[in-house]
């Protein structure tokens, strides 16, 4: 009988570490058969997931015996978190794992969309030499803008600083007492932000608030030439919205890592657009952060189940 069950990629040498200790089924394929993954719960005490997999009530009910989920990753809206509270399972997500990745990924976005010239290999190779066209903008003393202020967005923040950047970010549920306000101005409101900044990206999870966040009329409000680097969840932005504003030109660029349905449906409103850069939910997902995100996972399951190493 199976103790822990994986359900998706996770650093093998990690796996290896539980495998001492307790039978584990790993199986990086049950995320696509929810089937075969919905009759695996019994027996189940751990159960490791990324974001794709499903922790729903209806899946809850096939594992009985579940006692914690390690999450490997901080975003949690793929698991019911009250069904999981109401049975006593412990949510372990890992925190700081992969804020390195993240601000990294964000910082690139951000110098690659101001600069513009990195899109235009297919122009050059063939042929073109669209010089003065891809002059593009410096990063320094331009604006960042960032949406949500908890802990990879304050790291986003120090290290756009060191770029000589200026950064102004929202978040009403961070006091406006709190020292984090140090290394960012304070924006009351969205609308406030808005309109002030060079580079925005976002840092709040998706929820009935932040749905469609960025819809035609905060996009409307962006500088234009603007860009926008979506690190968070795809629902935040609306796609149709982001696609007409690039399309009009009054955005400059856009980066996606996350999308509203994944992977894109076909006819997705985002195919064939000039200026942006998509990746599959990758930002966050380094060779050395899936590492570090795969040990405090293990670490986390072991506490949760009393066995520590």
């Amino acid at each position: 009988m199976i103790d822990i069950l994986i359900t998706e990629f996770m650093d093998e040498a990690a796996v290896a570490d539980l495998e001492r200790d307790f039978s584990v089924g790993f199986d990086p394929t049950l995320v696509e058969d929810r089937r075969r993954l919905m009759a695996s719960g019994e027996g189940v005490r751990g159960l490791i997931v990324r974001n794709r997999t499903r922790v729903d009530a209806a899946l809850l009910g096939e594992f009985p015996d579940l006692q914690a989920v390690g999450r490997l990753g901080v975003g949690l809206d793929n698991i019911d978190l009250d069904a999981c509270r109401e049975r006593g399972i412990e949510v372990l997500p890992a925190q700081g794992g992969n804020t390195v990745s993240v601000v990294e990924y964000v910082l690139a976005g951000v110098l690659m969309l101001r600069r513009g010239a990195y899109l235009s290999t297919a122009r050059v190779v063939g042929g073109e030499w669209p010089r003065q066209a891809l002059m593009g903008h410096e990063t320094q003393g331009a604006t960042l803008g960032l949406v949500g202020f908890g802990a990879i967005a304050r790291e986003v923040a120090r290290c756009a600083g060191c770029l000589g950047m200026s950064v102004i970010a929202h978040d009403p549920f961070v006091d406006e007492r709190d020292s984090a306000w140090n290394e960012a101005e304070r924006a009351a409101t969205l609308e406030a932000l808005l309109p002030r900044v060079d580079a925005l990206s976002l840092h709040v999870p998706l929820s009935a608030g932040t749905r469609h966040l960025l819809g035609r009329e905060a996009l409307a409000l962006m500088k234009s030439g603007s860009v926008l680097i979506n690190t968070a969840r795809g629902g935040v932005v609306d796609e149709t919205a982001l696609a007409e504003s690039l399309r009009a030109g009054h955005l400059g660029g856009a980066m996606l890592d996350v999308f509203e349905q994944e992977p894109l449906a076909a006819g997705s409103p985002l195919a064939g657009l000039e200026g942006l850069i998509a990746t599959p939910h990758i930002a966050g997902v380094t060779h050395q952060s899936n590492e570090r995100i795969s040990w405090i996972t293990v670490g986390n399951v072991r506490r949760a189940l009393g066995v520590t190493a």
